[in-house]
């Protein structure tokens, strides 16, 4: 029987200050292709369903053209409240930076965590999409990523774009004071960790890296 994946996306399309953010393309589409690819069944919800914005910024180099079929996916989607989590292998969670906004301190997203981690499933994540993890907690009350090896999109790789003062708060900064064991390495430059359950990635240059890991956890 084919292996189930759920993959959430942001559904914040702007930053407090009106600038536009939503989901970096290719932490999706990557995935999706090489998870379709090696027969994984993916399906696609998001935080509060609908269609799915984009970043601007990841659109630049021809990938509206390149991902285009996936692009297509993400017109409508339903949102988590309304997927059945039960039939699912494992999650995973692309970044963007619309997921400070929307994944952080989400409490249905936390649930479902939770429940994901209780039960042994493959928790993933790349860049900003970590920030899933933020206040969220076990099934015992304690911070989900409490002693998990991960990375994320680094405070280093956040000063060096100039969003340090966009975004609510710094990723790395938030899952090392709820007890990640952070690695991070040189910016921009593919990183992906896995723990356990846990499989992380640190930047959109980990795209790929972590679309294999993934699917090769499953396979």
């Amino acid at each position: 029987m084919s292996k189930k994946v759920l993959i959430i996306n942001t559904s914040r399309s702007q930053y407090d200050d009106g600038t536009p953010t939503g989901l970096w393309l290719e932490e999706a589409s990557e995935p999706y292709n090489i998870l379709t690819e090696a027969g994984i069944d993916v399906d696609l919800a998001s935080i509060e369903g609908g269609e799915v914005p984009l970043d601007p910024n990841s659109t630049q180099n021809d990938e509206l053209n390149k991902y285009a079929q996936f692009v297509d996916k993400l017109k409508q989607l339903p949102s988590i409240a309304d997927v059945d989590v039960a039939h699912y292998d494992a999650v995973y969670l692309p970044g963007g930076h619309g997921t400070v906004f929307d994944f952080a301190h989400n409490q249905q997203l936390a649930e479902l965590l939770a429940d994901f981690k209780a039960e042994g499933k493959v928790i993933s994540s790349v860049c900003h999409g970590p920030s899933a993890f933020v206040g969220a907690k076990d099934k015992q009350g304690n911070f989900l990523i409490n002693g998990v090896k991960l990375t994320s999109f680094t405070d280093n790789e956040e000063r060096t774009m100039k969003l340090d003062n966009k975004v609510p708060f710094l990723t790395q900064t938030e899952l090392e004071k709820q007890g990640a064991q952070f690695v991070a390495q040189d910016n921009f430059t593919e990183h992906v960790e896995t723990d356990a359950q846990f499989i992380t990635g640190q930047n959109p240059q980990s795209s790929v890296a972590i679309g294999k890991a993934l699917r090769d956890a499953l396979l």
